[in-house]
């Protein structure tokens, strides 16, 4: 009885808060008021009649959660613990262990330790797969098993790992661990400076500041901005780093929505560090959002040089919204602008395939935009850069050994078999890259592409309707292609994968720092990112093409 009024007490508060929302958003009140209505009492009717113990609490979380995927996946909500983490993301600040960390099949696995962090300090290292935290396994563990390695500052946490199928224990000791959205920058020549963005949360644009600053005190007359991989993050953030290069009251982005308060237009509200420094900014495929605005806008405003490979194509505005109970809702609220007027939205989340994927805007589709100094630029499909450099892509078999693990695994077992390497860089050889087929092969590695995946599903449905060993032939031979296929394709991309498997194994003996010294001297985007401010004619001329 008790927890049939806790029940009853939840619902009109839940039904509340959806009112509120739906009013809000000047929807049809009649219309609104009815769902909800029925949601309640449908959500009421199951609590109380079915035939097992129900869970209001997780029930309600998958049906908000199953609600909002339909819309994109920028729309999110966040319970108690959810709001933790994504707290982590804008601040940059947590008390934890210092280290990147997935939970893949079931496995807490290291990923990634950052250097003088608690993680390192312990001793982990990459490919470590964590099995119990205090006195907590995680073979049954079906909760966020992140969480546990979160407390106050000095706390001192038992772990269980294994490694290379050891077993072994440790230590950690929990410390403020400080996420920086420049973890890197330096000189690549004396005159060329270089600075990494990883992402735009609340230190983003004063970290950028003082590297900026600090490069010219070195002598730098020219800045290369690396958004490689850089998801994005705080759109104030993105105004504030445009306002480094370019004067005060200038308009970077604007936003548009149904909603009128939600219409803003984005100027920069203070006095520059350098507007005349020759820019170059790096994006790829992974640099997104707040990414896209930097590089657009200062792209639209002939204020850089962009050079790479075409971006995301994230266009959309997230705000979170605060709920009851701690929770929060991070909601698409409007699309955003570049100075020229184009929007860079890749996928139409309101138009969808008969697979419920978004359609992608279609190249012939795009509207065209000018810069400031009247050259081209294109709506609907990312930033393309200025410079297109076809190396800055990656390939969908590359993108599926990343996905899946197998460089990530590979450089594990290479690691443990190399273990004096130190600060010195290999060679991947044409031996070393067989070794990693073979490797893939012994592993039975899955590539999961979509046709593999279709090929599966095929199956499962010939095994369910018993008529599999008719096809056994057919779909063996099926197979036996599709894998010759990918064999294929990895040799066709092996220069690629042989680069992504360098860059790991440098990660793993000198960290993500060691990563970032080596690209300054090695990286091919980042040669042609010089090679174009060492030519001022060309710089000028591709800004006033």
């Amino acid at each position: 009885m008790h927890s049939f009024l806790k029940k009853r007490v939840v619902i009109p508060v839940v039904a509340s808060a959806f009112l509120f929302v739906g009013v809000s958003f000047n929807q049809d009140f009649f219309e609104v008021a009815k769902q909800i209505e029925i949601f309640t009492t449908l959500f009421k009717a199951v609590n109380a009649n079915y035939v097992d113990d129900t869970n209001p609490a997780d029930l309600m979380d998958k049906a908000i959660k199953s609600m909002l995927a339909d819309l994109d996946p920028y729309t999110n909500y966040f319970n108690e613990q959810d709001v933790v983490k994504f707290k982590i993301n804008n601040t940059g600040e947590y008390t934890g262990i210092g280290a990147l960390i997935t939970r893949k099949d079931g496995k807490l696995i290291i990923k990634e330790p950052y250097k003088n962090f608690p993680a390192d300090k312990a001793g982990l290292k990459a490919g470590d797969e964590i099995v119990q935290i205090g006195d907590v396994s995680l073979i049954d563990f079906k909760d966020d098993a992140s969480q546990l390695l979160k407390g106050a500052k000095n706390t001192k946490v038992d772990i269980k790992y294994i490694r290379q199928g050891k077993t072994l224990n440790t230590q950690l000791v929990l410390d403020e661990v400080e996420i920086k959205a420049v973890p890197f920058y330096g000189k690549v020549d004396d005159k060329t400076g270089y600075i990494v963005l990883s992402q735009f949360n609340k230190k983003a644009s004063l970290e950028t500041k003082e590297a900026l600053e600090q490069l010219k005190k070195e002598g730098a007359e020219k800045i290369i901005l690396d958004l490689r991989g850089n998801p994005g993050g705080l759109l104030g953030e993105a105004v504030n780093i445009c306002n480094l290069f370019v004067p005060k009251d200038e308009v970077i982005v604007t936003t548009k929505s149904k909603i009128e308060k939600h219409n803003n237009t984005y100027k920069t509200s203070r006095e520059p560090i350098d507007t005349e420094i020759p820019l170059v900014i790096l994006v790829d495929g992974k640099s997104a959002s707040a990414s896209e605005i930097v590089s657009g806008a200062l792209q639209d405003l002939d204020r850089a040089v962009i050079v790479g490979s075409r971006s995301f194509g994230k266009g959309l505005v997230q705000r979170p919204v605060d709920l009851t109970y701690g929770t929060q809702i991070k909601i698409t609220i409007s699309r955003y602008y570049t100075p020229s007027g184009r929007c860079i939205q890749a996928l139409d989340y309101s138009h969808k395939d008969k697979d419920g994927k978004a359609i992608r805007t279609a190249s012939q589709n795009y509207n065209a935009f000018k810069t400031r100094k009247g050259r081209p630029v294109y709506d609907g499909g990312g930033v393309l850069p200025d410079e297109v450099l076809e190396e800055s892509k990656t390939s969908a078999i590359a993108e599926a050994l990343l996905k899946n693990d197998g460089i990530f695994n590979y450089v594990t077992d290479y690691y443990y078999k190399n273990p004096n390497l130190g600060t010195a860089i290999p060679t991947i050889s044409d031996t070393d890259f067989m070794a990693f087929k073979g490797f893939l092969k012994k592993q039975n590695f899955n590539f999961d592409t979509e046709t593999e995946v279709a090929l599966k599903n095929t199956l499962a449905a010939a095994k369910k309707e018993k008529i599999d060993g008719s096809i056994a032939t057919e779909y063996q031979q099926l197979l036996t292609a599709l894998q010759k296929s990918e064999e294929n394709q990895l040799n066709q991309n092996q220069k690629e994968i042989k680069k992504l498997i360098l860059e790991e194994i440098i990660k793993r003996y000198q960290y993500k720092e060691g990563l970032y010294e080596y690209y300054i001297k090695n990286n091919s985007e980042i040669k042609k990112a010089v090679s174009i401010l060492n030519n001022p004619s060309e710089y000028k001329k591709i800004l006033q093409q």
